[in-house]
């Protein structure tokens, strides 16, 4: 007998369509619901067959133009949906998550909680870490209480 997904296995399934890297409470927020109530909901799914697999959505428009050719281009043009990226060797251009400049050479970078922050230079980092310091203090003290 075919299993009848309520409003909140849709709700949660738009949700993680959205982003499938959202956190249990990002989406219990989201939705409404309690945060055990989503990761049940989630397990289910997953036993019943409906979610396969958690797979990442590459950014072919980040790959940098000189590597391009460790992308299967052939394969993208194919099936549309399903391609191979050779991951060895693989570079990413990053952006600067202060300013929104390319970071040229090795990334200035700024871990937090469960976050990595990048940036082109030490004055970005530094002003990033004064405009948000609030909210960086707020996520390490939140992820301390929950370890």
């Amino acid at each position: 007998m075919p299993v009848e997904l309520d409003d909140t296995d849709v709700a949660i399934l738009k949700s993680l369509m959205e982003d499938g890297r959202k956190s249990f409470r990002a989406v219990s927020r989201e939705i409404g619901v309690s945060t055990p109530t989503v990761k049940a909901r989630y397990e289910r799914l997953i036993n019943i067959g409906l979610i396969k697999a958690v797979r990442p959505e590459i950014d072919l428009s980040k790959i940098d133009k000189a590597r391009e050719d460790l992308v299967s281009l052939e394969n993208i043009k194919k099936q549309k949906k399903h391609f191979h990226v050779y991951v060895e060797g693989l570079k990413v251009k990053l952006k600067c998550d202060f300013c929104g400049g390319p970071v040229h050479g090795k990334p200035k970078v700024l871990r937090f909680a469960r976050f990595e922050r990048f940036f082109c230079c030490v004055q970005c980092r530094a002003s990033y870490k004064e405009k948000y310091g609030g909210r960086i203090e707020m996520l390490k003290r939140s992820q301390e209480e929950g370890e």
